[in-house]
């Protein structure tokens, strides 16, 4: 990987319904579904040769930082997802109460 993670641009495409980054001309994706006042982070997909380098990390990062821009309440079923905010509990206030036994309890 020539870039570092904090050098990938992480973009929204909104038709597509994901977060993506390209990296060495590979694409990465965090999949989701938006209803009103809500994500669902349903997916996350890195190419095996850019796994390890933190660019999940920067999507999930940037994926996060947009839903609490939009005031948007967050639903992790993607494990990435859900462990990235485990780790990161600043995000946790995104998740409702109600959710959170049920995504982020460590297994």
């Amino acid at each position: 990987m020539n870039a570092s993670p904090d050098d990938v641009e992480v973009s929204n495409n909104q038709a597509a319904h994901r977060y993506e980054a390209t990296v060495n001309g590979q694409l990465s994706v965090i999949n989701y579904q938006r209803t009103d006042g809500q994500i669902v982070y349903t997916h996350t997909e890195v190419p095996e040769e850019l796994e390890g380098h933190g660019i999940a990390a920067r999507m999930a990062h940037a994926a996060l930082e947009d839903a609490r821009a939009q005031g948007l309440s967050v639903i992790p079923r993607c494990p990435f997802v859900a462990s990235y905010i485990q780790r990161h509990t600043e995000y946790m206030d995104l998740v409702p109460a109600e959710y959170r036994a049920r995504y982020l309890t460590r297994r």
